[in-house]
């Protein structure tokens, strides 16, 4: 009898059952349950609550899991039985990530299911990315190669070479400049001193200074009411000048005014002046009226 208890009491903890203290039982459905087995332990944040207690595989393929929680633990409905992995060789575990509902789930309840990726899930893609920059390493070092040329090296070593004769000028030029700035040192201090007292001067004398440029801003504005009033006066002494020539014109006052007012003598020069043309006309038409010419060069008496 004895034997029998001990062989009954050894099988039921092998399936993850104990026979002394009462338990709730729950279950969850994986798509794959991978180095999980009965009696794996069911922790919560590293605590042990219970074990995995059966495995059975249903029609949709889906492996449906039962798990003995010790009924001093309340297990919220919304509770996510996680399959985790336990060591580096593949065992796992099922982590209790305990919800928020207010509600309990009660023996025989469903609760979520979840599976952790493993290490080689999630090195995966990075091996594919190390992979591809592999390759693309390799496609850069081959291009590299490939410009590195003799010539490309020549000249390169070249441009090393006027890089470092320009840098020994710089140097040069440095120590130059270094050498001025020590031997004119005292000069600079000078110069700095007698600017400093320049411009102290122009701080202490700044009254002074503001008074002179409004002296000048008002001399300036009376030089230029001066030139605009004597120009309006001038004019208005042009237009009066004007005004009196051409009152005289219109009075028939000195030649112009009796030119344009005098009809009478408008009339004189007019006949003179046609008097004058038709003696010219008779002058070309019959010049023998009045120039006489001697064919034997003597001088006609009659």
């Amino acid at each position: 009898m004895v034997a029998l208890a001990l062989l009954f009491i050894g099988y039921n903890f092998l399936k993850g059952n104990d026979v002394f203290s009462k338990e709730n039982e729950f279950y969850t459905d994986y798509d794959n349950v991978d180095g999980l087995t009965i009696s794996k332990p069911v922790v919560v944040s590293g605590y042990q609550i219970g074990r995995v207690s059966g495995m059975r595989l249903l029609e949709n393929g889906k492996i449906r899991t039962h798990f003995k929680i010790k009924n001093e633990y309340d297990i919220p409905s919304n509770t996510v039985a996680r399959i985790v992995s336990a060591d580096l060789l593949g065992s796992k575990a099922i982590v209790f990530e305990l919800g928020n509902s207010t509600t309990l789930a009660k023996s025989g309840d469903p609760l979520l299911s979840d599976v952790q990726a493993n290490l080689l899930e999630k090195v995966e893609p990075l091996q594919l990315k190390v992979e591809n920059l592999v390759v693309k390493l390799d496609s850069v070092l081959s291009a590299v190669n490939t410009a590195l040329d003799k010539e490309f090296q020549r000249d390169f070593k070249s441009s090393l070479r006027s890089i470092s004769v320009s840098l020994r000028n710089m140097e040069t030029i440095t120590n130059e400049v270094e050498g001025l700035m020590g031997s004119e040192k005292i000069r600079f201090a000078r110069i700095m001193q007698n600017l400093e007292s320049i411009t102290g001067n122009f701080k202490k004398n700044n009254v002074k200074i503001n008074n002179i440029l409004t002296n000048l801003d008002s001399l300036s504005d009376d030089l230029s009411k001066t030139e605009i009033k004597a120009t309006i006066d001038n004019a208005t002494q042009v237009m009066k000048n004007v005004e009196v020539i051409t009152t005289k014109i219109n009075n028939g006052e000195g030649s112009i005014g009796l030119l344009l007012n005098d009809d009478n003598l408008y009339n004189n020069l007019n006949n003179a002046s046609e008097s004058l043309d038709n003696l010219i006309k008779d002058v070309e038409e019959r010049p023998g009226k009045y120039i006489r010419v001697s064919i034997f060069g003597k001088r006609d008496t009659k």
